[in-house]
């Protein structure tokens, strides 16, 4: 590729920004020319803006200390500057709909990390792997919006990363009945234990709005479009609790399955195994390859083990094993902040950018 695309990262200063700043240092299709933020920030360069607040393990890049952070709600000055834009922004969930929606007005490509669209009918959201056919439901939003080029696209929630490709991967055994518990990272909710001492050696057994978002979001993502809108799947049917953990980085799932079609375990294990969707097909840059691994070892997958598996964007799954009321029962683990929030929405940009969806101005 000749020139790289041009990116703006609305909401750059806050976790799920700064995620998205250090994965694209150095990406070879996308480069960080924006950054934009609330009032307080802008005008400071961005090492300024965010001061001690850095929460990545790896230092703020080079390339993005001195750019000067810009108002996010100055929607057509941002916009402007950038070819589409990565959308962390922390607001209200009218606000945000707002606020995308001018950017995506501007004829500007939305790729959301927020759950503020996720249930607008036209609004894609995708977990390439699985539904990357969602983003034909672009057209039918564009005529919405009356743009030819601008749109949202969105990604899920970060708990499912860890439970619904594997069950997308048994597809052909016909799951229909799942029950499964996550056990949540503290990353989640934008915090380090610095931030949040009180959830050192303690569990909290509440995430607002998390299990909601854990039975039906993966319906969304294997439903269809019909009449210009995705229509969910009804199974298979979800129940779920979600759990808070002393854990910074890594979503664990303790999952429960019933198939129609009863497998063996060894051929579950191979449908994991061989599982692939377009982003392993086209080779993209940020696309875990196997997407995911099968651990055969009792204590495993363990966070500190394995949450950064292909960089954080693979999937790892282990005690696959038979269930006394269920058909089988297994662990799953992904990292919340790469394949759960940033880096799951730039797949979802790489993919979009490989079908043609975004394309410089």
């Amino acid at each position: 590729m000749s020139e790289k695309l041009k990116v703006g990262i609305l909401g750059a200063t806050g976790m799920v920004g700064q995620r998205f700043i250090s994965l694209l240092d150095g990406h070879p299709w996308f480069e960080v020319v924006t950054l934009a933020a609330s009032a307080r920030s802008a005008g400071k360069t961005y090492e300024e803006a965010v001061g001690g607040r850095w929460k990545m393990d790896n230092p703020m890049p080079e390339a993005v200390k001195k750019i000067v952070v810009m108002n996010v709600n100055e929607v057509e000055k941002v916009a402007a500057t950038v070819d589409f834009v990565f959308s962390a922004v922390d607001m209200s969930k009218e606000e945000i709909r707002a606020i995308e929606e001018a950017y995506a007005k501007t004829e500007t490509p939305v790729v959301s990390n927020n759950s503020a669209h996720r249930w607008t009918p036209d609004v894609p959201m995708v977990v390439p792997e699985i539904n990357p056919e969602h983003f034909d439901i672009i057209e039918f939003q564009k005529k919405r919006l009356g743009t030819t080029r601008g749109f949202i696209a969105v990604k899920p929630n970060c708990s499912i990363q860890s439970y619904a490709p594997v069950l997308t991967a048994w597809k052909e055994f016909e799951p229909y009945e799942v029950v499964v518990s996550t056990y949540q990272a503290i990353s989640g909710a934008g915090k380090t234990f610095k931030d949040w001492p009180e959830m050192e050696h303690n569990i909290i057994p509440y995430i607002g709005g998390e299990e909601e978002k854990s039975e039906k979001e993966p319906l969304k993502l294997w439903g269809k479009i019909e009449n210009g809108e995705i229509v969910p799947a009804t199974e298979p049917v979800i129940t779920s609790q979600c759990v808070r953990v002393p854990v910074l980085n890594g979503h664990t799932a303790s999952v429960f399955v019933k198939f129609r079609k009863k497998p063996t375990k060894e051929q579950l294990i191979q449908a994991m195994r061989e599982f692939k969707g377009l982003p392993q097909e086209l080779n993209l840059p940020s696309a875990p390859n196997p997407f995911i691994q099968y651990l055969e070892e009792d204590n495993r997958p363990q966070v500190t083990e394995d949450v950064n598996y292909e960089n954080g964007m693979g999937v790892s799954v282990g005690r696959l094993r038979e269930d006394t009321v269920y058909d089988f029962k297994f662990i799953g683990l992904s990292h919340n902040t790469v394949r759960g929030a940033a880096g799951g929405a730039i797949l979802c940009a790489e993919t979009l950018k490989a079908k043609g969806y975004i394309q410089k101005k």
